[in-house]
């Protein structure tokens, strides 16, 4: 048992619980990584924390796991590429340890999927590039989910 005689809950706004950001790309950096062993201990990922910089959604995060290694060859190969779009995205082609990632704003593409283990839907990585990628003026972030307008129209 925890000691929680000096919280006040009238003293603190709830939080409100989040939904999956909607599918689009979003300006973001990586502000955290780690490996982490997979859970039937035959791998390791390393996983990326990834916060979103502008737009409806700023301030929000989103996880992504690369599972460099592995038995199977072919997950290797699709995490190692992965980690090469991150690099290109962030313009460190060597990064010798993951934080040299972090902090270097790019643009993430992010979906959605079901959980197999609840059904609800959840947010999914699907592609990094460097932020002066996409339509719009050179040097403009393309942050697009459904409803919102990129920086480069907003007034």
């Amino acid at each position: 048992m925890t000691d929680l005689s000096g919280f006040d809950a009238n003293q603190v706004n709830p939080n409100p619980g989040f939904d999956p950001i909607p599918a689009g790309k979003y300006l973001a950096i990586i502000v955290a990584s780690e490996f982490k062993p997979t859970r039937n201990g035959k791998g390791e990922y390393l996983q990326f924390e990834i916060d979103i910089l502008d737009g409806p959604h700023k301030g929000r995060k989103v996880w992504d796991r690369l599972v460099l290694r592995h038995p199977n060859p072919q997950t290797v190969e699709i995490a190692q590429g992965t980690l090469s779009a991150v690099c290109h995205a962030t313009g460190v082609m060597k990064p010798g340890v993951s934080a040299a990632l972090h902090n270097i704003p790019m643009v993430v593409t992010v979906g959605l999927k079901k959980r197999e283990d609840t059904g609800e839907l959840t947010n999914v990585v699907k592609g990094y590039s460097k932020r002066d990628s996409g339509p719009g003026p050179a040097g403009a972030a393309v942050v697009n989910g459904p409803g919102s307008t990129p920086p480069w129209a907003r007034k």
